[in-house]
């Protein structure tokens, strides 16, 4: 599941149109339009800063704008001397951290800003309040650009939860200074009808909070999608007090299996109310009503080619983004191995989706699985452990070309992984698998 401003909300405010336009056109190859002067640049963690920046695109160029949209790691020295205008929608994730998608950047360029006098930019900060460091990584990037001499069209908007009033902000800034020409707003389109035709608790006993598959499929075509990608719940009103309010969940299947599989975890406030999406989804919302589904890209968590080794790392319902991965894989007739190296409480009671990974080892979709479980006699164990005590194998199916894919809790496993991971590999070896994305995390 992901939760938060490309992180815990979902891309809620993006225009539907733009994104249709965007994913029926062939992907642009990035470095294309050189001669483009004004550039879009994202630095995303799930999906939302590019959505918002393929929509700034699009606005851009609907006003004849010689526009170029790329990643921030692929943003070269060449490319900022040769840019008039750069607008930049950067994420933070966690607590102030830069998204994955930075990476390449932070190595070549935050260090040793170029003179960028001649260039003026516009910053869009997502970012999540409830977190210390709110915001820091698009203010962080605010600061090196003026400090390298660039000049700012207006100030920079910050985003809390993909607020639709900043956003509805930054559009009016952008469209007041280029002519931009943002498509219809559309969001009664973005989301489409899904039928929930089962919810099963799948720990019954569990010393946590209960947990719950759920089972959709579409009132009409089933939409396409790759593992990794994010549903998109829309909830209703009535459980909002008006207000909308969008939750997002990772997909625990694939087209091809016609439906989307959720896990989900009933939560609590602060206040020990329960929370909005868990309470509606697994009381109100009965088996049979309609719930209003958009399934938006996660690029970022995509998986490699499926002869590619693959290690699989997670915890609690986690495991869901990385079963839509093993769904995939389990239909390619050329895959490599996969390890799988998932985390939970107790094994009699909190082994999430048990019988789906027996059959995909039995099948040879998985060629290996370790699991951890905190809660059970013999001291609390976690995936982390697991990666330390397993080093050589570790260190052995990176050296094969293995992809990492961690998909779970912010706090305790995925910085406890990281930690892991470099000690194992190195600093230097972390790096290059970041930049050439074979260490993909989809956290929250």
């Amino acid at each position: 599941m992901t939760t938060g401003a490309d992180f815990l909300a979902a891309s809620a405010v993006v225009a539907w149109a733009g994104l249709t336009a965007w994913s029926l056109r062939p992907r642009r190859r990035r470095g294309v339009n050189a001669d483009a002067d004004t550039l879009v640049v994202h630095a995303s963690q799930t999906g939302s800063a590019e959505a918002l920046a393929i929509e700034t695109e699009l606005a851009l160029a609907g006003a004849g704008q010689g526009v170029e949209r790329l990643g921030l790691s692929d943003l070269t020295p060449e490319r900022l001397a040769a840019a008039r205008r750069l607008f930049l929608v950067a994420a933070t994730t966690g607590e102030g951290d830069a998204p994955d998608e930075a990476t390449g950047f932070l190595r070549r360029l935050m260090s040793s800003p170029p003179d960028l006098s001649h260039l003026e930019v516009a910053v869009l900060a997502l970012g999540d309040s409830t977190y210390s460091h709110y915001c820091d990584f698009g203010r962080r990037m605010d600061q090196w650009l003026v400090s390298a001499g660039a000049t700012p069209l207006f100030d920079r908007v910050e985003v809390d939860r993909l607020d639709p009033g900043a956003l509805d902000h930054w559009r009016h800034q952008v469209t007041a200074l280029t002519g931009a020409v943002f498509a219809p707003d559309g969001r009664s389109g973005a989301h489409q009808p899904w039928t929930l035709i089962s919810r099963t608790l799948v720990n019954p006993g569990s010393v946590g909070r209960p947990v719950y598959h759920l089972r959709l499929r579409p009132v009409g075509d089933l939409p396409l999608w790759r593992a990794g990608d994010i549903a998109e719940i829309e909830l209703p009103a009535s459980a909002t007090g008006g207000l909308r309010q969008l939750r997002d969940y990772s997909i625990a299947s694939v087209p091809a299996d016609g439906h989307i599989d959720l896990l989900i975890r009933s939560t609590l406030r602060p206040d020990g109310t329960p929370g909005l999406a868990s309470a509606w989804l697994l009381e109100a919302c009965r088996v049979g009503d309609t719930v209003p589904v958009r399934v938006r890209i996660n690029r970022g968590f995509h998986g490699p080619d499926p002869s590619i080794p693959l290690i699989l790392i997670g915890n609690g319902t986690g495991i869901a983004g990385l079963a839509g991965h093993l769904s995939e894989r389990s239909r390619a007739e050329k895959r490599g191995p996969a390890w799988l190296i998932v985390g939970e409480r107790n094994e009699a009671h909190d082994a999430l989706l048990r019988n789906r990974i027996l059959g995909w080892r039995t099948g040879g979709a998985l060629t290996r699985v370790d699991r951890a479980f905190s809660r059970d006699p013999g001291g609390a164990r976690y995936v982390q452990d697991i990666v330390r005590t397993e080093a050589e194998a570790m260190r052995d199916w990176i050296d094969r070309g293995a992809t990492i894919m961690v998909c779970g809790s912010l706090k305790g496993m995925a910085p406890g992984v990281d930690a892991a991971l470099r000690d194992i590999l190195g600093e230097e070896r972390m790096l290059d698998l970041r930049e050439t994305g074979r260490y993909r995390r989809d956290v929250y």
